[in-house]
């Protein structure tokens, strides 16, 4: 009686939970079909919702290194402010075309940084994740309103500026230069994750570390790549945001660590470790995006899409809940 009740075969299954966010998503763009004003399915309102994707979609696939390692960061928020500040400072100092060159560099270095104490305080001092980005979370935003004299940091005009335009120069584009940035970096860490030995470790992390240690895969050294890298995208999420808003501003990204984390969980991502995707996160994060836009042309509160993308969060969770007791079931 067992074998009848037995599961889908892995594959199957694995298929199955794939599709869930693309099923999901297309659920949720038919809703606001049949329901929104038709400008939601216009050429130029599809583009906003794509670039609208970008920042939370960028931060989002650096937390999916992360969580699918069991791990958690709260202060990618926080780093996208710290990056639209040093931006904002380094462009005031100066430099003709370099300056734009340097300000992303050292703003994308500044989570980097961000990413490398995470990984040091939680891998290497063995403080929970949880608790070392609380406060490195703290530090960053500290930090952002230091550096930004706690105001907004005017900026001046660079090609930055035009990384977040919806009808890019030059128009073959056809979309914001940070929309191709996003599908780039969602390719190449679709391919980390499924074709290297770094990709190979975030998973065995995530699914047992200490099998992972006995295999002989170096446990600190591993975490402190996948923090800092995770920072690393955090910081190039926080020079789109300054892109967006062409100032520094301490600021920003408050709250933006959730909707980061929830961009991965809906997209697939198990916050038990060992389960996400790169092309799982960039449907979530879609989602999320459409839910905001659709929300907002067919006149719903902002307290309302709380509610509903708080409601979906759950209910993603719960299903990843059932799939793993499901999985250790059929075991």
């Amino acid at each position: 009686m067992s074998n009848s009740k037995a599961s889908l075969h892995p594959k199957t299954r694995s298929l199955v939970a794939g599709l869930g966010p693309f099923l999901g998503l297309a659920l949720v763009f038919l809703v606001f079909v049949c329901t929104a004003p038709p400008a939601f399915h216009g050429l130029y309102n599809l583009k906003t919702i794509i670039t609208q994707t970008v920042i939370i979609g960028i931060g989002a696939l650096g937390m999916t290194l992360v969580i699918v390692s069991g791990g958690i960061d709260l202060s990618a928020g926080s780093v996208i402010a710290l990056s639209t500040v040093v931006a904002a400072r380094v462009l005031n100092m100066g430099g003709g075309f370099a300056a734009p060159v340097a300000a992303s560099v050292l703003a994308v270095a500044a989570g980097s940084a961000v990413g490398l104490l995470n990984g040091l305080l939680s891998a290497g001092l063995g403080i929970v994740p949880f608790i070392a980005t609380l406060g490195t979370m703290q530090i960053a935003r500290g930090l952002a309103k230091w550096l930004a004299g706690e105001q907004t940091v005017i900026a001046p005009a660079t090609w930055l500026n035009g990384l977040m335009n919806v009808d890019p120069e030059p128009a073959w584009l056809l979309v914001a230069p940070g929309v191709w940035l996003f599908v780039v970096l969602t390719a190449a860490l679709a391919f980390a994750l499924k074709r290297t030995v770094l990709g190979r470790h975030v998973f065995a992390l995530g699914s047992n570390e200490r099998t992972a240690r006995l295999c002989g895969i170096p446990v600190t050294l591993t975490r402190v790549r996948i923090y800092t890298l995770g920072g690393m995208f955090a910081g190039l999420a926080g020079l789109m945001q300054f892109s967006n808003l062409t100032v520094g501003d301490p600021t920003a990204g408050t709250g933006a660590e959730l909707d980061i984390i929830a961009a991965v969980v809906i997209g697939g991502g198990s916050l038990s470790g060992g389960e996400g995707s790169a092309i799982g996160t960039w449907v979530g994060a879609l989602m999320m995006a459409v839910l905001r836009n659709g929300c907002n042309l067919v006149g719903i509160p902002n307290y309302i899409q709380n509610i509903v993308i708080g409601a979906i969060i759950i209910g993603a969770v719960a299903v990843d809940r059932i799939r793993t007791r499901t999985n250790a079931y059929s075991l």
